[in-house]
């Protein structure tokens, strides 16, 4: 076997060198691979090749080798540049909320505080929209009140006694209720007022306490006025009956002793006190002004002038 060998030609042993070594062929097609998964990298690496490619210690220089690494490379580049919360969303927060980093829990803070404030912020501008509404309205309300108010003061009612008749009075011995002897007085009279209201844009409810006649501090006489109501710009005459009956005396009032035989002429000092109260509701009930006037008159009790009017208008004082 030797010998053969040696013995053949030179062009023999080219032919045989020839088909020993590999035959040039054209440069192979470029193999592109979009983002294999990490199995078919597997694959790619460890042996797996197009049909027809020689399977020689060199291999991974090829340009396929070489598209295939540089693709692998990119996409193991993006997943590493890319940002995790925009790969896995509520995932990830979810799991770097619980694993509790301080970034991660800042920005999540800073999330939900911005969603509260979205949420919430349209509420509660509505809240302090009506609450600067409301407190307004009470503001301007509390102000056109003060100025009803202070403007109603200026309209103080007008009152004015007019006159007073003393129809008929009567001495007579009597009995008081504890059994004491005394003289009793009867006193029968009538009051005139003249009452106005000056107001423009309100009415008044008028009351008035009683209208009572002392002799210095002997109550002799008194009479009750009805409560009215009167309109704005409008007067009215008021008519009160003043009464005494059975009156027990006690001598305080020598004047009357001789009331029996000269009626005519008896004059006995007497004083009217009351007081008025003008009410105005200027608007309903929460806005109202009240008026007092405090009256004092002088009056004579005359036995001449029975059933005559005795004018007052200068012999009142109103406080």
């Amino acid at each position: 076997m030797p010998l053969a060998i040696h013995a053949k030609s030179d062009s023999e042993v080219t032919s045989i060198d020839a088909a020993s070594s590999p035959p040039r062929s054209p440069r192979r097609p470029l193999y592109y691979v979009q983002s294999p998964s990490n199995h078919d990298a597997e694959k790619m690496s460890y042996g797996s090749s197009p049909a027809g490619s020689p399977s020689h210690p060199y291999y991974h220089c090829s340009p396929i080798h070489h598209s295939r690494e540089s693709s692998t490379s990119r996409f193991s580049a993006s997943l590493k540049n890319a940002n995790p919360r925009h790969l896995y969303g509520g995932a990830w927060r979810k799991l770097h909320r619980g694993q509790g980093t301080d970034d991660d829990d800042g920005d999540a803070d800073e999330e939900d505080q911005e969603g509260g404030r979205g949420s919430s912020s349209p509420a509660w501008r509505g809240a302090r929209l009506y609450a600067c509404i409301v407190l307004l309205f009470f503001l301007l309300f509390t102000a056109f009140s003060l100025i009803l108010w202070g403007a109603s003061k200026s309209y103080r009612p007008e009152i004015l006694v007019k006159n007073v008749v003393f129809e008929s009075f009567n001495v007579q011995a009597g009995i008081d209720p504890s059994g004491v002897t005394t003289d009793m007085l009867t006193l029968n009279s009538t009051v005139r007022i003249v009452y106005r209201n000056p107001a423009t844009f309100f009415g008044v409810h008028v009351t008035s306490s009683p209208l009572d006649l002392h002799y210095f501090q002997l109550h002799v006489a008194s009479g009750q006025m009805k409560k009215f109501y009167q309109s704005r710009k409008s007067q009215r005459p008021v008519v009160t009956v003043v009464t005494g009956y059975q009156v027990p005396l006690y001598g305080g009032i020598s004047a009357l002793s001789m009331a029996r035989e000269h009626r005519e002429k008896v004059a006995v000092p007497l004083n009217l006190t009351f007081v008025m109260r003008s009410r105005a509701y200027i608007l309903g009930k929460l806005v109202k002004s009240t008026f007092y006037r405090r009256i004092r008159c002088s009056v004579t009790l005359r036995g001449n002038q029975l059933g005559k009017r005795q004018k007052l208008t200068d012999f009142c004082t109103y406080h």
